[in-house]
């Protein structure tokens, strides 16, 4: 009898952790959404796009909310797609990418790609931030701080709200 009220219970306990992880998964996605959607606002680009174009590049874990597109709060829309790391329309189809976990060689050649363009990108996998992207998430339970390579955006061309830069800093000092 205790076996059968144990095969019953297990089960249902496997199903609350399952529900919890997605619950929390959802809370990441969502907390990862807002920060990348406030960092776009406060971007300016040389040739401000009518309608923003988000390109998201390699395996992503966070950017589930992202997919499905949205208006910024200063009313511009915006576009999200997926392409893989080493397609062509990277530089003339995208003004911001999100980059995802992707090899060292493959992180190294998007990288060059867009180095001097004004693509402002934002790194999601553990990135020291010294090399490459503009903004680096860091992503811990539902909290979502940032990182700035400030040399990575003088040479983008795209400009920063000066208080960007300034809330990366705090969080940074922050625990």
């Amino acid at each position: 009898m205790l076996l059968a009220a144990l095969v019953l219970v297990l089960p249902l306990h496997g199903m609350a952790q399952g529900a919890a992880a997605a619950t929390l998964a959802e809370q990441r996605a969502k907390a990862v959404t807002q920060v990348v959607l406030g960092i776009l606002s406060y971007a300016r680009w040389p040739v401000e796009p009518e309608q923003l174009r988000l390109c998201l590049i390699g395996p992503t874990e966070y950017a589930d909310d992202l997919v499905k597109g949205t208006t910024q709060a200063t009313g511009r829309s915006l576009t999200v797609r997926r392409l893989l790391a080493g397609d062509p329309r990277i530089l003339t189809q995208c003004d911001a990418v999100y980059i995802g976990k992707l090899s060292g060689e493959a992180r190294s050649q998007l990288i060059s790609a867009i180095n001097g363009k004004p693509v402002l990108s934002i790194s999601e996998a553990d990135d020291p931030c010294t090399v490459g992207s503009l903004f680096c998430l860091r992503v811990k339970d539902t909290q979502v701080a940032f990182d700035v390579n400030l040399d990575s955006v003088a040479r983008s061309g795209v400009r920063i709200h000066p208080s960007v830069l300034q809330l990366s800093r705090r969080r940074a000092l922050q625990p």
